[in-house]
């Protein structure tokens, strides 16, 4: 059995009707498995209360959901703004996808060299960046397989091509 980790798959967002149901604000590419009816998700942080989902539904691009326990709405009112997380196996959903987590904390190398560690990833529309911390400060490496042909889960190690100035510390503004 494969590794998991776990992430936010959604926020509860506003009730919808009388009868329990709440929307979701979606932080997952797999929506109809996340919160299917039967799946179970925890509200607010790892060791948080247990959701199951009763019943969910699109209504046009909104995903409503109802959670076992959550019968009116002055109850689903109560998880407003509640962030849902979900076991997931780590490695890759598609090829070359990955989870955030699963890459947070894996070492980079460059060159032989290790240039620093993974600590966070910023999705832009044009491409994702890894965000590497060194002793030197951090630096912003296109997640492109050009730049980054070797992620390696079970060695915790990133690969990425030696190019000169891309691990070197900002120039200094002064002078300027």
């Amino acid at each position: 059995m494969a590794p998991t980790v776990d992430v936010v798959v959604g926020t509860v967002g506003r009730a919808h009707g009388l009868r329990g149901e709440v929307t979701i604000r979606l932080s997952s590419d797999f929506p109809e498995e996340r919160f299917a009816p039967g799946a179970v998700l925890r509200a607010g942080t790892i060791n948080g209360e247990r959701l199951e989902v009763r019943a969910s539904r699109w209504q046009g691009d909104l995903l409503v959901v109802t959670f076992h326990g959550y019968t009116d709405r002055s109850r689903a009112e109560t998880l407003r703004g509640t962030e849902l997380w979900a076991q997931v196996e780590v490695g890759e959903s598609d090829p070359g996808d990955f989870h955030d987590a699963a890459l947070v904390g894996l070492e980079v190398r460059s060159g032989g060299l290790l240039r620093g560690r993974i600590a966070s990833i910023v999705h832009n529309p044009g491409q994702d960046l890894l965000v590497v911390r060194s002793e030197a400060g951090e630096h912003l490496v296109p997640f492109v397989t050009e730049l980054v042909p070797v992620v390696d889960l079970a060695t915790g190690v990133v690969e990425v091509v030696d190019l000169p100035g891309l691990f070197e510390p900002a120039p200094s503004q002064e002078g300027r």
